[in-house]
């Protein structure tokens, strides 16, 4: 499967309460769980106005399908190629 980064304006999300977090998870879990085994999500990152939602699918054909059944929209689906972080300096 490949990785995603599926970007999501939803105003006010950062200062949602606990509840409200719970009910988006098991909204998004449901839907995975119609999709089937080729979808996977891994974790997403609250912002302001914004969450930032990692998955693996077999395609990008999935995670549009599950913006449609979850409800949840989807500004910007773009593939992750590569990872980068500290210890991928030469030092």
């Amino acid at each position: 499967m490949r990785k995603f980064l599926i970007e999501r304006e939803l105003p006010g999300i950062g200062s949602a309460r606990r509840q409200e977090l719970e009910a988006i998870a098991e909204k998004s879990n449901a839907a995975v769980r119609e999709l089937g085994p080729d979808i996977q999500w891994i974790e997403s990152y609250v912002a302001d106005d914004r969450t930032y939602c990692v998955y693996l699918a077999r395609d990008q054909t999935l995670l549009q399908r599950h913006t449609e059944i979850s409800g949840f929209p989807a500004d910007r689906i773009v593939e992750i190629k590569t990872k980068i972080d500290p210890s991928s300096a030469r030092e």
